[in-house]
């Protein structure tokens, strides 16, 4: 269309001559306004209308109401994944805001480190969206059509890593978001522009204040003709090799192809349909664009993948944060759209059945004939935008409410600060060019004068603004929208008489010997402890443990808080229990699976499921990646399950089930082999080793039982050969435990590492080995219990006291577990009051020989000459040993002494070979 016959003639070459007058490259600029003119031209010349939207854009809604009104379309195109069109009947049901997801787990053409995969859409009542929704699905042949890509399309095109979301929040998790309309520009030189020149801090303030307040007001015809320049700008300086142009333009190419096979399988008549999607896709230039086109498009097919779908909770922080717009932005718009609606008189479109509605769906008004296109554009951008006038009752209003929220939350607040709160909105609002304080003039003007150097409670002054201005409002999914599963969990937890979709800490209390029925509600709460987050289900008093069940329980519950955890449970099965034994089963297949974890979900599923069945499948399964593993790492997590699995079966069945048997065989055998290397091994700890030699002692009765032999278990003693001290302590007490070293020549080795000044730096380190012996060898503790005496009591103070921290730390980190069976070792062995400690001897000093000192000196000899002849070398000598005493007179030489003196005499050539090399 030329320029004489556009509507868009006149502000074409308005803009030409103010690209020529102001831009230093004019050709540049006026290139791309006038490819703005021509897209909106074109957008608007197209047959079937284009209504362009913003998510979460208050002004998107009301256009909406007032565009559904006289129109009356019976045909609704909708920018939405295609196949969660059965969803959108369920909203009625819930509470908003909430997301409608597709969810996959059961990957079939995808990497199988992608799983699990997740799309969601959220929707706000304050968005265009949500009100042609309603529309549609409530009048009486209106049809509505999604025809945006599926969700297995969304990650058919993602890049090859897998596409992750823009941000982490509470109820969509990293759920990849789907954008409706999303204007946040993407080039980031112009937003930096944007916001300078603006005067504000984030795109939400600036879109609020330049797009979303003039076009609240503002006409049909002007509204569309804005949000299709603004698409049109945002995509004209886009850089070209982004990726994500080429994955926009496949969108748009499939919601064309898809709305021409809709109009030419039904006749439907473009004058009575309506296209809703984003400002960018309603500036298209692909090929395919529009209902005349011919240009050919084949849409790929989707994978194998399963896809579930269902509803899920949101909230306005999940939507701020896996969307990228500023905190606080969604709970203003939807205050923002509360009082554009009162104060224009509309009557939005909400689904019959939902909270708030009208039980009769209002009456429309007469279609009104569709008039001829003409420019709005040049009036709107050629006049300042109307200023509001100051709302003096709102702002009063908002400071004496902040004020008091603020005194609540525990801010030294009054009515000075009020004030001050007003007259700051007042002066920001007229820095920034506005007549009319904005909430985000208020945020800024509350945390300026009330804001102090600390926050006294859990919320900041910002925070408080965004509750008082609406708060973050968090959907609910009604019952009539969630999965069986979902549904199962609130009818068996119905006897406990709360009300489970609040979303609050409620307490049950539940006592089992006077309520027996309330059993079924105790097993379904282990169960979702199991399943869902820690708060979700939190017992207070009662555990339950092999062979343990507790009387008396106390929960904190809090499932609606957590309703998004137990939806998603829904879509991994049928029932708890069915979803619980897909996770377990799940989790001992898994590549990263080892024994350890196969024990842990062998006890799970006799505490939680109390199969027979499962539990022997588990197991058997423990006993494949034992046999397979070649590392220890695992060997003290190993020993402790399989001892609590044997003693529980030991206590309720008649014989032990197959996979133990075949389990402690395997690890017998398992084990021997690898307790060589272990012992040598630098990366394997004692505590593993200890581990090992625990399963070999304390199942050895067992395995012997069952067909082992004791030779493995010995010869691999005797093959190891370990240099630490700690390892050799623990080999010696193997030894011990297998007859090879008695007591005695073990007490023996421990005194000659006592005695040996070479050796006591390192004597806490055998401690540490000595303590771990008891986990193979229990009865070893009192022998432990003595060696730790009589290194107290023989090693000086000069030796002890740096010795000591050493050996605090050592057995704190390396043995905390073993100590409290040491000191009840040592509680039975020393005595109980300190008035028994002087008459006590200890139980081992009784097989030791007492040194007798000789009564005097002897007389005569070289021996005595040369202590009498230095005795200051002597002392020295003794008070280095820490031994304390006093010289002696002389007295008469014994009878052996003549032998010694008659030796000397005769080999006195030794003596003085001796002296000689002494000196």
């Amino acid at each position: 269309m030329s320029d004489e016959t556009s509507p868009f003639g006149a502000l074409r070459g308005q803009l030409l001559d103010a690209a020529e007058t102001f831009a230093n490259s004019p050709a540049g600029v006026s290139g791309i306004l006038s490819e703005m003119v021509d897209d909106v031209d074109r957008a608007l010349r197209e047959e079937l209308e284009i209504f362009p939207v913003c998510h979460h854009s208050p002004a998107s809604a009301l256009a909406m109401v007032r565009r559904l009104r006289e129109k009356q379309p019976k045909v609704i195109y909708l920018e939405l994944c295609e196949d969660l069109q059965p969803l959108l009947t369920e909203l009625r049901n819930c509470r908003l805001p909430v997301a409608v997801q597709a969810f996959a787990t059961d990957l079939d053409g995808f990497p199988k480190d992608w799983a699990p995969l997740s799309v969601v859409a959220p929707i706000t009542e304050a968005s265009a969206e949500y009100q042609a929704i309603a529309y549609a699905l409530d009048t009486p042949g209106v049809e509505l059509v999604l025809v945006d890509r599926s969700t297995d399309h969304v990650y058919q095109w993602a890049p090859e890593q897998r596409p992750v979301a823009k941000g982490e929040a509470g109820l969509h998790g990293d759920a990849v978001g789907v954008e409706l309309g999303d204007l946040r520009p993407r080039f980031a030189e112009l937003e930096e522009h944007l916001l300078r020149h603006g005067k504000v801090r984030h795109w939400s303030e600036w879109w609020d204040q330049y797009v979303e307040q003039p076009l609240a007001g503002a006409d049909y015809d002007t509204y569309r003709q804005v949000m299709v320049m603004i698409g049109s700008l945002f995509r004209r300086l886009r850089p070209e090799d982004d990726d994500r142009t080429a994955v926009d333009e496949e969108r748009e190419r499939y919601m064309w192809t898809r709305m021409r096979e809709h109009q030419a399988a039904t006749g439907a008549d473009p004058a009575d349909c309506l296209y809703v999607c984003g400002a960018f896709h309603a500036a298209s230039r692909v090929e395919q664009f529009g209902v005349r086109s011919t240009a050919p498009y084949e849409i790929s097919p989707r994978t194998g993948t399963t896809w579930l779908y269902g509803l899920i909770p949101s909230s306005h922080s999940a939507i701020e944060a896996q969307f990228g717009l500023a905190p606080g932005s969604v709970s203003i718009a939807a205050a923002t759209w509360t009082k554009a609606l009162t104060r224009g008189g509309l009557k939005p479109f909400r689904l019959a059945g939902q909270k708030g509605a009208p039980q009769r769906p209002a009456k429309l008004p007469v279609p009104a004939p569709a008039g001829e296109v003409a420019d709005r554009l040049s009036g709107f951008l050629s006049r300042p935008p109307a200023l509001d006038a100051l709302d003096e009752a709102e702002l009063l209003g908002w400071c004496v409410d902040i004020v008091r929220l603020a005194r609540r939350n525990g801010y030294l607040a009054s009515t000075a600060d009020a004030i001050a709160v007003y007259e700051t909105s007042i002066l920001l609002a007229g820095l920034r060019n506005r007549a009319r304080p904005t909430p985000y003039d208020f945020q800024d003007a509350a945390v300026t004068c009330i804001e102090k150097d600390t926050v006294p409670g859990r919320r900041d002054v910002r925070h408080l603004c965004e509750i008082l201005l609406g708060g973050d409002r968090v959907g609910e999914v009604g019952y009539d929208a969630m999965p069986p599963l979902a549904r199962d969990v609130l009818d068996r937890l119905a006897p406990l008489g709360l009300d489970l979709e609040r979303r609050t800490i409620q307490r049950a209390l539940i006592d089992l010997h006077a309520h027996p029925e309330l059993a079924p509600c105790s097993d379904l709460l282990w169960k979702l402890r199991y399943l869902l987050p820690a708060d979700a289900a939190r017992p207070i008093m009662g555990e339950r443990r092999l062979g343990e069940r507790s009387i008396q329980e106390s929960w904190d519950v809090a499932i609606g808080k957590y309703q998004r955890a137990v939806i998603e449970l829904g879509y991994e099965g049928v029932t708890v229990e069915q979803v619980l034994e897909q996770r377990l089963r799940r989790a001992v297949r898994a590549p990263d699976a080892t024994a350890a974890v196969a024990l842990a979900a062998v006890e799970d599923a006799l505490l939680f499921l109390g199969s027979r069945r499962v539990a022997d499948e588990l197991g058997a399964r423990a006993v494949e990646l034992l046999a397979a593993e070649r590392t220890v790492d695992d060997a003290p997590e190993v020993l402790r399950r399989i001892r609590g699995l044997l003693a529980y079966y030991r206590t309720v069945e008649p014989e032990l089930p197959a996979w133990c048997g075949a389990f402690v065989t395997t690890g017998y055998a398992h084990y021997c082999t690898l307790l060589p290397t272990a012992f040598v091994d630098d990366d394997t700890g004692v505590r593993q080793v200890a581990a090992m030699l625990g399963f070999l002692c304390t199942m050895e009765s067992l395995a012997l039982a069952l067909g082992c032999e004791r030779a493995q278990l010995e010869l691999a003693v005797r093959q190891s050969h370990p240099e630490s001290p700690a390892k050799v302590a623990l080999m010696w007490a193997a030894r011990h435990q297998l007859g090879l070293l008695s007591l005695a020549e073990l007490r023996a080795r421990c005194d000659e590492l006592l005695a040996n000044p070479l050796v006591v730096p390192a004597f806490p380190h055998y401690l540490i080995g000595f303590v771990h012996a008891m986990e193979p060898v229990p009865a070893l503790s009192g022998f432990v219990v003595e060696v730790i005496s009589k290194a107290f009591g023989r090693l000086p103070d000069p030796v002890l006291l740096p010795w000591l921290p050493k050996l605090i730390v050592a057995l704190r980190d390396g043995a905390g577990e073993l100590m409290p069976a040491l000191v009840r070792e040592a509680g039975r062995t020393f005595p109980g009051s300190l008035t028994a400690v002087d008459a006590w001897t200890p139980p081992w000093s009784a097989s030791e020989p007492v040194p007798t000192l000789a009564a005097a000196m002897p007389t005569a000899g070289p021996a005595s000459d040369l202590l009498l002849g230095h005795p200051a070398a002597c002392d020295a000598v003794a008070e280095l040993l820490g031994c304390a005493g006093e010289w002696r007179p002389r007295t008469a030489a014994p009878p052996g002494a003549q032998e010694v003196t008659a030796l000397l005499t005769t080999h006195h050539h030794t003596a003085t070979a001796v002296a000689t090399l002494l000196t």
